[in-house]
């Protein structure tokens, strides 16, 4: 349990804490445990929409509530990485240039624009899929996001130079650790629609535009580092909330 402790203390804010010393081999336990801490934010999420909702809040106001507390209950991480990651893919310079622009701190122009956008839908998507009573829908997609982490963690993939939490993660994963948490995302998506291919698919494209995301990120910045992981995580996220959202 020692993975899945750290795991709940690095992507939330719980009061958990998890070993003292952390070497490669724990933090993959904890990798491999992120999905379930997925599941645990995604039941959160469904239960505020579900309290909004029974206080009388509309349901696009109740998305953005729930946006903003699971940033806050995240540390903010995944969307801090999100935006480091478009301003280092958007300056068009060397792989250091983009690193050190990452590692500014600052939002710049292609970061903004990409928080706007992710957590916009996210918000609408999420409000619509409270709306319609899709309270599994909810769950899958936020977990769906943590699964794009384990993918992005495989073996094979190496952290980037001067990656910290990069270094620790990077390659730490067995294929079938991610495709493994992708099947069983995708048997949960068939209940969570009433179109029962509509769920698989939100959650393929999701890992798919994740996966297509974090390769690019690699090639371009020389390696994996922790904001590449929050923008896989944020835009898996997105993705599987909108197509979960949509309705005839």
């Amino acid at each position: 349990m020692t993975g899945l402790r750290l795991a709940v203390s690095w992507l939330t804010v719980l009061p958990l804490r998890g070993p003292e010393q952390v070497d490669q081999s724990v933090a993959g336990r904890a990798i491999a445990w992120a999905p379930l801490v997925g599941v645990l934010l995604g039941g959160g999420a469904a239960g505020l929409l579900w309290g909004l909702g029974q206080l009388g809040a509309a349901w696009l106001l109740a998305g953005f509530v729930v946006v903003a507390g699971l940033g806050l209950i995240t540390r903010g991480m995944h969307i801090d990485g999100l935006a480091d990651t478009m301003d280092g893919l958007g300056s068009y310079g060397s792989p250091e240039r983009a690193r050190e622009i990452m590692k500014s701190g600052g939002a710049g122009p292609f970061g903004v624009a990409a928080l706007v956008f992710a957590l916009g839908i996210q918000a609408v998507s999420l409000g619509a899929l409270a709306e319609a009573g899709r309270w599994l829908a909810v769950v899958v997609a936020v977990a769906v996001g943590r699964v794009a982490v384990v993918l992005a963690c495989r073996r094979g993939i190496e952290a980037a130079p001067g990656a910290g939490f990069g270094a620790l993660v990077a390659g730490t994963q067995p294929p079938v650790m991610g495709y493994l948490w992708g099947v069983i995302a995708c048997l949960a998506a068939v209940f969570a629609t009433s179109n029962p291919w509509q769920g698989p698919l939100a959650v393929l494209l999701a890992l798919a535009a994740a996966t297509v995301l974090v390769r690019h990120c690699v090639r371009r910045f020389g390696g994996l580092n922790g904001d590449v992981l929050g923008a896989a995580l944020e835009l898996s996220v997105t993705i599987a909330a909108a197509v979960l959202s949509f309705a005839r």
